[in-house]
């Protein structure tokens, strides 16, 4: 199975067993009931900060969404979460573990001329970042940083929507915490 199909499972189960009808998760989340639909018959190519809001609605933890059912207890998860347009472009949950809510670890690539947009998370989020390999371009509050190979970067990820971009000819990798 892959990670949509693990979603459409999970939200599905997860949401019957809060007794939820889609209509009231979806007014609780603020996804529209479509796209629910959408997401549990496995057809939606589903946004990041969607699956956020659908975790926070439920009261889970955002890998019970993505993770195989039989795999939730794991730390080490190794799930490959979002695909960007450009072939070899991808975000990795890499691991998770508590926090005052929870802290995600990843690993991104991103192949020369892909952008991740992101929308602005929940208040209280922070991210945390270092580039491996590459140059990696951060769009926040109308602002560009340029973040190279072995350089640390964290910034509240409840101010604004926000963008990571590879402007460069070279791929770009870098580890992400997600903290809330």
């Amino acid at each position: 199975m892959d990670v949509l199909e693990h979603v459409a499972e999970n939200l599905r189960r997860l949401r019957i067993q809060a007794g939820f009808s889609q209509q009231a998760l979806a007014e609780r989340s603020g996804v529209s009931r479509r796209m629910l639909v959408s997401i549990e018959s496995g057809d939606s190519n589903v946004s990041l900060n969607t699956l956020d809001r659908l975790a926070e609605a439920l009261g889970v933890k955002f890998k019970e969404l993505v993770l195989e059912a039989s795999a939730h207890d794991a730390r080490q998860v190794g799930a490959v979460v979002w695909k960007g347009e450009k072939t070899g472009s991808q975000g990795v949950l890499l691991g998770s573990c508590p926090a005052r809510s929870e802290v995600e670890l990843w690993e991104w690539r991103l192949m020369p001329g892909e952008r991740y947009i992101s929308a602005s998370n929940p208040a209280g989020w922070q991210e945390m970042f270092i580039v491996v390999e590459g140059q990696l371009v951060l769009e926040q509050d109308k602002h560009e940083q340029i973040i190279k190979a072995g350089e640390c970067f964290s910034f509240s990820g409840d101010a604004n929507r926000y963008a990571y971009r590879n402007d460069s000819s070279q791929p770009v990798r870098f580890i992400r915490n997600v903290i809330y």
